[in-house]
């Protein structure tokens, strides 16, 4: 018998068949005592297997379609690895082979006209290609190889690694040869994919348009060079905390890669104002996202950013303790920055009251300012930046502890008329003042207000805000604990457009007296309403809630002292259709709440029902009951 006997164009499996069925034969006809000429025997049967990997090679890659290519990479790990190294360019297409007079109903059905369909079944019904997601134990060389050999996958992620096994090069050239069409490659924590992987990539997927290198010690700047010559279509590039990578990678990247659009680039010890004022260089036309964080850069980096970012959209700016106020004030007066809309800026010592009005100066459609622990702005720059800054509609401020009360009333004196979002959280330096100032201001296109985890923030202050921000529609005033109902009923009653969203978690001070008039005040236009950690509403505010919301679609409660009797006055409610519902921590919430969730079926989608008495058994049965919506007990 010829070691190809059985063999189609369309499969190679009907020799592997042929050859169990010649097994069986053999064991029907041998007594069970001649076990050793037996194995003897089948030892001398032709078999694939006696093919050396030259001829096999040849064999395998005539394999047509996804589903046969499966199977057979499922006979052994010698021919998963064989079609593994099998390139795109490589396969051969062989013609399927011509339908017998008479059919054989025994033979497994592996090819055929359907063969297209059976891999648009793979791939999804829209055709589209298939992402994967290799997490953990589950990231290994092998199931990424499986994966890769059943080919048309567009987007992958490996996040981790197998302790002992974990994804090699050997799977990342695995995955550039099945996957020539790849699209999208991350690469979290993976320690021993090397340049080699990267080379394969760029050899093989030409169409890549996002990498996301992220905690791979060993690629350097050799990967990225390869990377940059084979994949002129990249479009977004994240590197971080890539110790091997400096300032070269960085420079062909910027040379060879003229769509790109999106570099994020974090705690690269080795790279330094050459890489990325190479990059930003070569890229002036297409570069629109720059994110910078923990680098060696100084204030010549910045220089050129404001010089060249023509393009630049969204810049964020972190922890770059090199650079000083004068790399701010250049960045600002080089005129380059005319689109940045979206600006961040975290940890950096340079930031001072001059450069931050220098940049609203200068970048005329900037929308959105974002200040993490910028420990030199002060209020001194507040009045002047808020004049200058006549785009602006977002203002985060986030630990500037030098900012207090009086720089943010002059803010909002001087603000735009397109100002909608202010975001205060954890500034100590927000706290009551000795005397008001002798004007207030009124912000009536103020729409969104977050004060959040500021010690200092009293019911006093919570009644000015009332007063200079009559259209608030979003409030999240979470951490809040000294905020009382004297404060806090004050901002509800000069509230005159309706409240949507209202978060209120931990604030402990809070009772049913206020969430009370809240909702008489804004139920016909609250959606979402958070009294995570109000330890004192208690089952009154439930049944203020079931008479006058009509729109509320989140509720969460967690931690509240409500039990089953307001439970059951939320599900009679019938103009109440909550769809989140969150009563973790609820100790007066047993199982006689059951009956009435359960009754709430018809909208419920997400429950949450942790460290409660409600007990395993009833949980199971409200499954039962909500089988449309995600329960977390």
């Amino acid at each position: 018998m010829s070691p190809f006997q059985g063999y189609r164009g369309d499969g190679v499996l009907a020799g592997v068949r042929s050859r169990k069925r010649v097994f069986a034969s053999a064991a029907d006809d041998e007594p069970v005592t001649a076990a050793a000429p037996r194995r003897q025997k089948r030892r001398e049967e032709p078999s694939l297997d006696a093919l050396p990997d030259e001829c096999l090679f040849e064999v395998l890659r005539r394999v047509r379609g996804a589903p046969a290519r499966c199977a057979s990479a499922c006979v052994s790990r010698r021919w998963l690895a064989l079609l593994a190294g099998i390139r795109a360019s490589e396969a051969v297409l062989a013609p399927p082979a011509p339908a017998p007079a008479v059919p054989d109903l025994n033979m497994e059905y592996l090819g055929g006209e359907d063969d297209d369909d059976d891999e648009a079944d793979l791939m999804g019904h829209d055709g589209d290609a298939r992402e994967r997601t290799f997490e953990g134990k589950e990231a290994t060389d092998a199931r990424l190889t499986a994966a890769a050999v059943a080919g048309r996958l567009a987007a992958v992620s490996v996040r981790g690694s197998h302790p002992a096994r974990g994804v090699t090069d050997s799977g990342i050239t695995a995955l550039a040869r099945g996957c020539p069409a790849l699209r999208f490659l991350a690469l979290w924590d993976v320690p021993q994919v090397t340049d080699a992987g990267l080379a394969e990539i760029a050899t093989e997927c030409h169409a890549l348009e996002r990498l996301d290198i992220t905690g791979c010690p060993l690629v350097t700047d050799k990967g990225l060079i390869a990377l940059a010559q084979g994949c002129p279509e990249l479009k977004s590039l994240t590197i971080e905390a890539c110790s091997g990578v400096a300032n070269e990678g960085l420079k062909a990247i910027g040379r060879c890669c003229a769509k790109l659009q999106v570099v994020t680039i974090k705690n690269c010890a080795h790279v330094d104002d050459q890489g990325v004022s190479g990059l930003i260089c070569s890229t002036t036309a297409s570069l629109a996202k720059v994110r910078l964080q923990g680098l060696s850069i100084t204030d010549a980096s910045l220089a050129v950013i404001g010089y060249y970012g023509k393009a630049i959209t969204d810049l964020t700016l972190a922890r770059l303790p090199a650079v000083g106020e004068r790399g701010f004030w250049v960045m600002a007066n080089a005129l380059g920055l005319q689109k940045l809309r979206c600006m961040t800026v975290a940890s950096c010592p340079g930031l001072t009251d001059l450069a931050l009005a220098s940049v609203a100066k200068f970048s005329p459609s900037l929308k959105l300012v974002n200040l993490k622990k910028c420990s030199k702005v002060s209020d001194g720059c507040l009045k002047e930046f808020a004049e200058s800054a006549r785009a602006l509609e977002n203002l985060q401020v986030e630990e500037c502890n030098k900012v207090t009360l009086m720089g943010i009333l002059a803010f909002l004196l001087n603000c735009s008329p397109k100002f909608k979002a202010l975001s205060l959280v954890k500034c100590i330096g927000i706290k009551d003042i000795c005397s008001a100032p002798a004007q207030l201001p009124v912000c009536k296109s103020l729409r969104s207000l977050t004060i959040k985890d500021c010690p200092g923030f009293t019911d006093a202050i919570l009644a000015v805000v009332g007063m200079i921000c009559p259209q608030l529609e979003n409030v999240n005033l979470s951490g809040l604990g000294s905020v009382t109902d004297n404060g806090f009923l004050p901002l509800i009653k000069s509230s005159e457009s309706g409240l949507v969203n209202a978060d209120l978690n931990g604030c402990e001070n809070l009772t049913d007296t206020a969430v009370s008039a809240l909702v008489k005040a804004h139920g016909c236009s609250l959606a979402h309403l958070s009294l995570e950690g109000c330890s004192k509403i208690t089952d009154a505010s439930l049944f203020a809630i079931s008479e006058s919301c009509s729109q509320l679609a989140e509720l969460d409660l967690s931690n509240c002292m409500v039990s089953d009797y307001g439970v059951a006055v939320l599900a009679a409610a019938k103009q109440l259709k909550l769809r989140i519902l969150s009563l973790s921590g609820c100790m007066k919430v047993t199982q006689k709440s059951v009956p009435f969730l359960g009754s709430m079926s018809s909208s419920l989608e997400g429950l949450n029902l942790q460290f409660n008495f409600i007990g395993n058994h009833n949980i199971a049965s409200l499954e039962k009951q909500l089988w449309r919506c995600d329960i977390l007990a």
